[in-house]
């Protein structure tokens, strides 16, 4: 194979004999363990050397001259040597065809730890990639504790949640890193650390194996590298379950000698017919993977005898053409099984996977099961995305190339899938998905992971933890330092929140020139707390007008829910809501107190004025031909809340209902608080207060005007002043009511230097 090894260093599951056997685990751990005997270091330095340049080679013995010094014989957390992990480790990237910078980055996977200055010197000594491919391993070891807690799953934790974890988890991998190859390294690694702990039983081998049962075999599997694949799941299985692992292997071995037959007479026979219609082909017995047939088994609720692909064979050919030429001659020599094809050429898997897959049975009833791909699909199936990989040996040359990005793209997309993808429909689905460049993961002070929307803050990470905690956040750690409120998070930080007893946000949070809030979920948040907060003020505005009017009819104990219930309201919150707002009149109090002995007063009179803002309707419960005027304090305009009070010869004075004159005025005076409310509007318009807070410019007034006049806005005062720096302006306008007004504050929040904008 171009730039690969020989034969026997191949991974286990790739490698196969005529007669269907794999190269064994047991004998690849041999191998590796060899490398440690006095000659071990140098034969494994030929194997990695293989088909690279001269100059390339001695880059590769530069590096392992450099990890021999630098780890010398300290051990890793399992009790493996370092080098012997960083060789073996070397060994299957090898095998997976990367380039030289990939292994070098192998044999000095542990370097950050054991080199002084290592960045530095890597760069110095072997260039900008291979320093960036350590560096990243480096920060994926940061990730250990959280793989390994959530493979064992967190106390009290649900299977849902230990799952969402695992994926979360598997995602924030990918999200930590820049150069897909430190994905693929750290897949080398842990295939490693399995052979390695093979003859090494304990709490340590059964955490690790969960560990890559649950995290790195899917990893494997969305990538496509099969037979890494494979063998994390064989290796796994076999420490988790050594039982049914040993009884498996028990009856392959059975039967080995009559399936060893059966596969060598059908492979005969299939060169004949495919020789006979002039298709080249390569056929040979398919490996056998343990936990593959016990997947099935369970899966299918069927018995070892039942099957398909323990007797299987695998047909390599030249182009899309013979392999459905092939698929005949299959169907013409052996029974098809019916419901056991399955073209994966027309429909590739979610990872792009390619293959027909069909099960045929004999004249004795024996089934075989048989896969026909070419041999640019067989290499994608075997090596996965590595198959594509081919970088460049200038290092940022290649990351600079369109077609890297492109495949970088692809690749995240295809990593981000929540699932494992099974069929074309679901992989549609699935796609749909937002990419991973779109997601950061940060954690929590319990480590756990929380995905964000990229941009978030610690405010967007706090009301994702938790409404409450949202509300009471005044400050954030990130990674143990504190940080402002609006600084973006990046991916793999860990995020502490410091909040308040009690409290709530501030409405400056919804400003979006400050950049407090990322998530709709949480401006949601925000601002249905300031909605209920207004709507506790009415409350209390309502039930002190209902209570005063009760007691000035002497009936201070009279049922509120009751009451209620007589003016056609649901309870007696409504009641006060209806009250404040003006929407309940204390006549109609006053009737349905009396039991509505008196007929209803008639409907209300409506007072039209003349003002400076045009023709206006303004209702004004139970009085007629009274003067009214607009508060000159509150300024109110549709469709505001508004109550009227009666004044000393100068009519009605129409207020919003939360002005602090009104309230004062109201508390003094009760008896000439007046319902009002808006009647048909034509044409009117209202003056009201403007206030802008700004850092002071040149031009700053000039853009604010420009603003206002863009929206054919009428300005009729203007006022500013300004301090340290600071400008306060003040401008009076003209609208038809609160629907632009909104619209107005957003547009001036953009301004720069704009800090604040709102209605006076």
């Amino acid at each position: 194979m171009k730039g690969g090894l020989c034969p026997r260093m191949q991974v286990a599951g790739r490698v196969s004999t005529p007669s269907g056997g794999a190269w064994d685990n047991q004998r690849m751990v041999s191998v590796v363990h060899s490398l440690q005997q006095s000659n071990g270091e140098a034969a494994a330095l030929s194997r990695l050397c293989m088909g690279l340049s001269d100059a390339a080679a001695t880059r590769v013995g530069e590096a392992l001259t450099l990890a021999r010094e630098a780890y010398g014989e300290k051990l890793l957390g399992t009790n493996e040597p370092i080098l012997q992990h960083a060789l073996g480790m070397a060994l299957i990237v090898a095998s997976l065809d990367l380039d030289v910078d990939a292994r070098i980055a192998a044999l000095l996977f542990a370097a950050s730890d054991h080199v002084e200055d290592c960045g530095e010197r890597l760069k110095a000594a072997f260039g900008d990639t291979v320093a960036g491919l350590v560096a990243g391993l480096h920060r994926l070891g940061r990730l250990r504790p959280l793989t390994r807690a959530a493979a064992g799953g967190g106390a009290g934790e649900g299977v849902a949640e230990v799952k969402a974890q695992t994926e979360i988890l598997r995602k924030m991998l990918l999200a930590m890193v820049d150069d897909i190859r430190v994905v693929l390294l750290r897949l080398a690694s842990r295939v490693q650390t399995l052979r390695f702990l093979n003859n090494r039983p304990g709490t340590v081998r059964e955490e690790m194996a969960r560990e890559s049962q649950l995290i790195y075999a899917p990893l494997a599997n969305r990538l496509g590298i099969w037979h890494v694949k494979w063998e994390l799941e064989d290796l796994s299985f076999r420490y988790l379950e050594p039982e049914t692992y040993k009884r498996i292997a028990t009856m392959l071995d059975e039967k080995r000698s009559e399936r060893e037959g059966f596969i060598a007479a059908a492979v005969e026979r299939l060169k004949s017919e495919m020789t006979a219609v002039g298709v080249r082909a390569e056929i040979y017995g398919r490996p056998k993977h343990i936990f593959s047939i016990w997947n099935k088994m369970r899966g299918k609720d069927i018995d070892f005898a039942e099957v398909y692909d323990v007797r299987a064979v695998r047909i390599i050919v030249d182009d899309i053409k013979d392999c459905y030429t092939a698929l005949g001659i299959v169907h013409h020599l052996w029974q098809p099984i019916h419901g056991e094809f399955d073209d994966y050429i027309s429909h590739p898997k979610g990872n792009f996977y390619r293959s027909l897959h069909t099960a045929v049975e004999d004249a004795d009833g024996r089934s075989l099961e048989v896969q026909i791909r070419t041999r640019e699909m067989h290499e994608h199936a075997e090596l996965g995305v590595a198959a594509h990989w081919r970088y460049k040996e200038a290092g940022s040359s290649a990351k600079a190339s369109g077609a890297y990005e492109d495949k970088i793209s692809w690749l995240r997309q295809l990593l981000s899938w929540r699932d494992e993808i099974a069929d074309s429909a679901e992989w549609v689905q699935q796609f749909k998905r937002a990419a991973l460049d779109d997601t950061i993961y940060v954690l929590t002070p319990q480590d756990k992971v929380i995905d964000l929307p990229r941009g978030a803050t610690p405010l967007d990470f706090a009301y994702r933890l938790h409404t409450d905690l949202g509300h009471r956040c005044r400050g954030a750690k990130i990674d143990g330092h504190m940080a402002s409120l609006n600084t973006p998070l990046q991916n793999g930080q860990r995020v502490e929140i410091v909040s308040i007893k009690s409290g709530g946000p501030s409405r400056d949070w919804l400003n979006p020139a400050q950049g407090y809030l990322a998530t709709s979920r949480a401006r949601s948040k925000v601002k249905q707390w300031f909605a209920a907060q207004d709507e506790a003020e009415l409350l209390t505005q309502g039930r002190s007008l209902v209570v005063r009017e009760l007691q000035r009819e002497g009936q201070s104990q009279a049922n509120l829910d009751e009451l209620a219930a007589k003016l056609g309201l649901k309870s007696a919150e409504a009641l006060f809501l209806g009250a404040a707002r003006g929407e309940v009149g204390l006549r109609a109090i006053d009737m349905a107190l009396r039991g509505g002995a008196e007929p209803l007063p008639p409907e209300p009179e409506i007072h039209t004025r003349k003002s400076r803002a045009g023709d206006s309707r303004i209702l004004v419960v139970g009085v007629d031909n009274l003067l009214t005027q607009m508060g000159k304090c509150c300024k109110p305009m549709p469709p505001d809340a508004i109550t009227g009070f009666v004044t000393r010869g100068k009519g009605i004075s129409i207020h919003r209902v939360e002005c602090v004159n009104f309230r004062n005025m109201a508390a003094r005076n009760p008896e000439r608080v007046i319902g009002a409310e808006w009647g048909e509007q034509t044409g009117a318009v209202y003056p009201i207060d403007l206030v802008v807070d700004a850092t002071d410019r040149q031009g700053l007034l000039r853009d604010i005007s420009d603003i206002l006049s863009r929206e054919k806005i009428n300005v009729t005062a203007v006022r500013t002043q300004s301090r340290a720096g600071v400008a306060h302006m003040s401008f009076v306008v003209e609208l038809p009511g609160t629907g632009i007004l909104g619209r107005v504050l957003s547009l001036l929040h953009e301004v720069p230097g704009v800090i604040r904008a709102v209605r006076g």
